[in-house]
């Protein structure tokens, strides 16, 4: 065939490109190595698929989970080889805790080359399985856009879940006529009135609520809100939601504690749960003494709607057969600056008092954003993403692929432990130019894993347990980290100071960093 020729032929990975376009994939962030160059190539053939380099795989599905949550839309990473899908592994569980669609396309060795156990030749279908969602290896080029189509639906859900498609690197380059499938997200699956009707039943004070997915967004927390106010129910929502609508205009929802007692008791005088759009909540751990259920052995457990199900139908018909009128918030004061010795409270205070409207909140501030919801209940209207699989690295990836999907303003709170995990993430922020503000949370120390240990009793200072508890020798300079990534960088020890940097970073255009450092316990 010649060259000119055999140039014009549509080829799979241009069917892939094409389908993933037609499916609303718009960014597709990417640690591509040689099994990928012609998915990377027929990108300039492209039907506008944004290709954001990333320098590490973890970063790459961190990244196109982040997307999903704020847009709603799948979410894309291009991995090389089963290394590549390994080093990202974590972040596709904390997309499918949160039920985001996402859509991991892995380069792979031909079968021929397969067979010859290369040096980073893996047990890739073996890998990809475990991941928890939907996989399949492409089979040839011609059937490429097909095998993407039905990725895309896979992601979609309902629920949402990443879907792995491996592509042969053969494969990618082959002819491929088929035409493009425009993928669409299917409806939720609609609740029956049964289920409505016994959910109509829950009332009172020791009823309660337990919101997640759809229901937390401003809809969702209006229709709640009606519910809760005619039924006397509780509102609580789950430890970590995928993403949820605050600030100004919406209920400020009492959140079921993380650790196993405090939510134990939280959930004590609760005799009936009714779950819309969320999961029963269990202890993230084993601990002796301590049940894993975090409700009453004898509390009632039911499920208006399940993740996947309609859960704002459901709503509007729990609302509608109890009459249930409109509810207005109650406004809130404007928060305070605060001022003196910078503490988890007054980091928090500060953000709360500085955040503007439409700013997307990426929460992987661990033990030092505890008072996070509550300062920032009278914000302006803003979403926060939280932690859904609780596997650390998540923060500065998903920041970066909210970026990308936002129109507003990205503000991540990362704390210092699981900074390292994903740090690279900055570099793709300055080079695409991501109106984000990273502040690092300075402790020096695992804290979370320090009160684990005291649990245990283990508490002597300089003991051999106690060193792996601490960040320090030496004390890393997050500064010159960001810096060192393109990103400029300013460090807060003081209220005062935080907000200053907050306000500056805000307005000004792209990526910047402060590095908040608490006083010393």
């Amino acid at each position: 065939m010649p060259a000119d020729e055999e140039t014009a032929t549509r080829r799979g990975a241009n069917a892939l490109w094409e389908t993933l376009r037609a499916g609303g994939v718009e960014a597709c962030f990417a640690n591509p190595g040689t099994s990928e160059m012609h998915l990377v190539a027929a990108l300039d053939d492209g039907p506008g698929v944004r290709p954001v380099l990333v320098l590490a795989e973890p970063v790459a599905t961190g990244a196109a989970d982040g997307f999903a949550r704020v847009t709603g839309r799948p979410g894309a990473a291009l991995l090389h080889l089963g290394p590549g899908l390994a080093n990202g592994w974590s972040n596709l569980h904390n997309a499918r805790r949160a039920h985001s669609p996402v859509v991991a396309v892995v380069g792979d060795f031909p079968d021929r080359h397969r067979a010859l156990d290369p040096p980073l030749g893996s047990d890739l279908d073996g890998l990809a399985a475990s991941v928890g969602g939907w996989y399949r290896r492409a089979a040839s080029g011609a059937t490429l856009g097909t095998d993407t189509a039905d990725a895309l639906r896979a992601a979609y859900g309902p629920p949402g879940r990443p879907a792995v498609l491996a592509v042969a690197s053969d494969a990618a380059g082959q002819p491929c006529d088929e035409p493009v499938a425009a993928v669409v997200a299917p409806p939720a699956r609609p609740v029956d009135a049964a289920v409505v009707e016994a959910a109509a039943s829950a009332r009172g004070p020791r009823a309660a609520l337990l919101l997640g997915g759809p229901a937390l967004t401003r809809r969702g927390l209006e229709l709640a809100t009606r519910v809760a106010a005619t039924s006397g129910a509780r509102l609580l929502m789950e430890s970590f939601p995928a993403i949820v609508d605050h600030g100004a205009g919406t209920v400020s929802l009492e959140r079921v504690n993380y650790v196993p007692e405090f939510a134990q008791a939280q959930l004590a005088e609760v005799d009936e749960l009714v779950l819309v759009g969320s999961r029963e909540p269990v202890g993230p751990f084993d601990y002796e003494g301590v049940a894993g259920r975090l409700v009453r052995a004898d509390t009632r457990v039911s499920t208006l709607a399940a993740p996947g199900d309609d859960a704002l139908g459901a709503l509007e018909a729990l609302v509608e057969r109890l009459g249930a009128p409109p509810v207005r918030p109650a406004p809130l004061g404007p928060p305070e600056r605060p001022t003196g010795a910078l503490t988890p409270a007054s980091l928090c205070a500060a953000v709360g008092a500085t955040l503007d409207e439409g700013t997307v909140v990426v929460d992987e501030s661990i033990t030092s954003g505890l008072h996070l919801f509550e300062a920032t209940s009278a914000s302006p209207a803003h979403r926060i993403t939280t932690l859904t699989g609780q596997a650390l690295g998540y923060g500065l990836p998903c920041a970066l692929g909210a970026a990308v999907g936002s129109a507003g303003r990205v503000l991540a709170l990362v704390a210092d432990g699981s900074f390292l995990y994903s740090a690279p993430a900055l570099w793709s922020m300055a080079r695409e130019g991501l109106d984000v503000t990273v502040v690092v949370l300075v402790n020096r120390r695992y804290a979370i894993l320090e009160w684990e240990r005291h649990r245990l009793g283990a508490m002597a200072e300089g003991s051999a347990s106690a060193s792996l508890m601490d960040l320090s020798r030496p004390d890393l300079d997050y500064v010159a980290l960001a810096r060192g990534f393109g990103v400029p960088a300013a460090r807060a020890t003081t209220a005062e100071e935080l907000g200053d940097r907050l306000e500056a970073s805000a307005a000004e255009p792209g990526p910047h960093l402060v590095e908040a450092v608490f006083a010393p316990r």
